[in-house]
């Protein structure tokens, strides 16, 4: 038994060993205790903690059965002395066994937190990049929509200097044209004036003329 225990032993310990350094051999050892902790695999490692447990507390038992055999009268025997040290040996391999176990069920535990912390924070990097991709990407193309609106409202702008510029123009010569009309009615008004003045001054030569003719024509009747 004790060389199994050895064997044991040096298993754990070269597991503990592959865990603990990055080599080809850490992830065939993690994938071995992945498949070691699924299905029944819980259920026989248990069992078989169980049973080193048994017998690492029969072993202690045993020497203290043997410790309590001798006294200072009668000492304990080569025989028992023999047995002493078996058991001895035995209950420290099935110690160092358990606490190496507990130690690989320890490592193998912090290095998958380990792994998967790794992914979560590439996931997280990846995701941050493809954001500041995005935003770059959303930036630009606001910049661009900016421009092209501010290139817009510049055409319509100009367009509207333009038509302001026409109808400013049109606007003066309206001006220039009601200026003109207005000189030209007020002509019209200073020649009619003229005009009703003279007529009036004709009306009266011509009233003139008739009392004349009139009174010639009483004169010669007379």
């Amino acid at each position: 038994m004790t060389h199994l225990l050895f064997l044991a032993l040096l298993l754990e310990s070269s597991l503990i060993l592959f865990l603990l350094f990055k080599t080809p051999l850490r992830k065939l050892s993690i994938l071995s205790l992945d498949r070691l902790k699924r299905g029944r695999g819980p259920v026989v490692v248990k069992t078989v903690c169980g049973t080193l447990l048994v017998l690492l507390g029969s072993g202690v038992r045993s020497m203290a059965k043997i410790r309590g055999r001798g006294s200072d009268d009668s000492p304990v025997g080569p025989t028992d002395q023999v047995l002493m040290a078996r058991h001895m040996l035995e209950t420290t391999l099935l110690g160092a066994i358990l606490f190496l176990a507990l130690m690989i069920d320890r490592l193998h535990h912090y290095i998958r937190e380990l792994r998967l912390r790794r992914k979560g924070m590439e996931a997280a990097k990846t995701a941050g990049r493809g954001l500041e991709d995005g935003k770059a990407n959303s930036l630009e193309d606001i910049k661009r929509s900016l421009e092209e609106e501010t290139r817009a409202l510049r055409e319509k702008v100009e367009c509207l200097e333009a038509d302001l510029a026409a109808k400013a123009k049109d606007v003066n010569t309206a001006k220039a044209s009601a200026i003109a009309l207005r000189k030209q009615s007020e002509g019209f008004l200073l020649e009619y004036d003229r005009l009703l003045e003279e007529n009036q001054n004709l009306r009266r030569q011509l009233q003139v003329l008739d009392r004349r003719l009139s009174y010639s024509g009483t004169k010669k009747n007379s």
